[in-house]
C-alpha cells in the first residue's frame, strides 16, 4: 500500500496535483485528519531524514487504516465529503478491499465525488481483479514461515497442518501450497464436510509416511469451518491404531501474514521530509 501511495502521489506531482494524506481511512476522512503534501509544507507527516537513503521499516501502511462504524450511516459520508470541501480536496484515490471500496461507490453516488480505487487486499476476493496490492507480500510472508516450519518438521518427521489467511477465499492457501511444494491444500470451495477432512489428510499423512517423507505439509485455509487444532487432534485419534507414533503440529499464522518488514524509501512522497516513526 505504501508503494501505491507514493506511486500515486509521484505521479500527481508530475502532474501539478497536490496531494493530502488522510489519516484512518473513513473515520480520518469525517474527522478532517488530512496529513502533508507539497501544498501544505507545516503539516508534515513525520522527524527529519535525508530523501534517496532506504532504511528498514515496519510494512504497515504509514497512514492507518480503520473500520468505520461512522461512515456506514448516510450522516457520515456527508460528513467526510463535508471535511473535503473545507480542505479542498476534489477527489480521492482510495485503497482497500470490498468494503472499503464499497463505501467509495457510495460516495460517488451519493456525493459525485471523484474516486480511484486500488483493491488491496490479502484474501484476493476482489471482482474483476487477477491480483490485489498485499497478496504477493502475505504469499511470500507464508512461504518465509512454512520453510522454518519444515526445517523442524524434517528434523523430527512430523506433519504440520498449517492455516493462512483469505477469510473466505482459498487463493492464498491454494497459491502458497503450490509454492512450497505442500503435501496437500484445504480451501472452503472443495466443500468438504468434517469427517471427509480428517479422511482426507490422514490419508496424505499415512501416504508421506508410506513413502519415507521427514516432512509433511498440509496448508488449510482459515475459511475451511473445522478449526486447526480440532482437525489435527481428530486427525491423529484416527491415525493411532495404525499409526501409534504420528506427530501432528497444527500452526495458525493468523496476522503473522499480513506484516513484513522491508527497505522503504525516506520520504513518502515530495514536501514530506520523513516517514513517521
Amino acid at each position: 500500500m505504501n508503494s501505491a501511495i507514493r506511486a500515486v502521489t509521484k505521479l500527481a506531482a508530475a502532474k501539478g496535483v497536490p496531494v493530502v494524506g488522510v489519516r484512518d481511512g473513513y473515520d480520518g476522512l469525517i474527522d478532517g485528519d488530512f496529513r502533508g503534501a507539497h501544498r501544505h509544507q507545516g503539516r508534515r507527516l513525520g522527524g527529519g531524514g535525508r530523501g534517496g537513503r532506504r532504511r528498514r521499516r515496519p510494512g504497515r501502511t504509514f497512514l492507518g487504516s480503520a473500520r468505520s462504524a461512522r461512515f456506514r450511516e448516510a450522516a457520515g459520508r456527508r460528513a467526510a465529503v463535508e471535511s473535503m470541501r473545507r480542505e479542498g480536496v476534489d477527489g480521492l484515490v482510495v485503497i482497500g478491499g470490498n468494503g472499503t471500496l464499497a463505501g467509495a461507490h457510495l460516495l460517488a453516488q451519493e456525493h459525485g465525488v471523484h474516486l480511484v480505487g486500488i483493491p488491496g487486499s490479502i484474501d484476493n476476493d476482489i471482482g474483476c481483479t487477477s491480483s490485489s496490492l498485499g497478496v504477493d507480500t502475505a504469499l511470500n510472508t507464508i512461504v518465509d514461515a512454512c520453510d522454518r516450519i519444515s526445517d523442524t518438521a524434517r528434523a523430527h518427521r512430523r506433519a504440520f497442518v498449517v492455516e493462512v489467511m483469505g477469510r473466505d477465499c482459498g487463493y492464498l492457501a491454494m497459491a502458497s501450497a503450490v509454492a512450497l511444494a505442500a503435501d496437500a491444500v484445504l480451501i472452503r470451495e472443495q466443500g468438504k464436510t468434517e469427517e471427509q477432512l480428517i479422511e482426507g489428510v490422514s490419508a496424505v499423512i499415512r501416504l508421506g509416511y508410506e513413502r519415507g517423507k521427514r516432512r509433511i505439509l498440509i496448508i488449510k485455509a482459515e475459511g475451511v469451518h473445522v478449526p486447526c487444532t480440532r482437525l489435527v487432534r481428530l486427525t491423529e485419534e484416527r491415525m493411532r491404531p495404525s499409526l501409534p507414533a504420528v506427530e501432528i503440529r497444527a500452526t495458525v499464522l493468523g496476522h503473522v501474514v499480513r506484516g513484513e518488514t522491508r527497505a522503504m524509501p525516506t520520504a513518502p512522497w515530495p514536501g514530506v521530509s520523513a516517514w513517521p516513526r
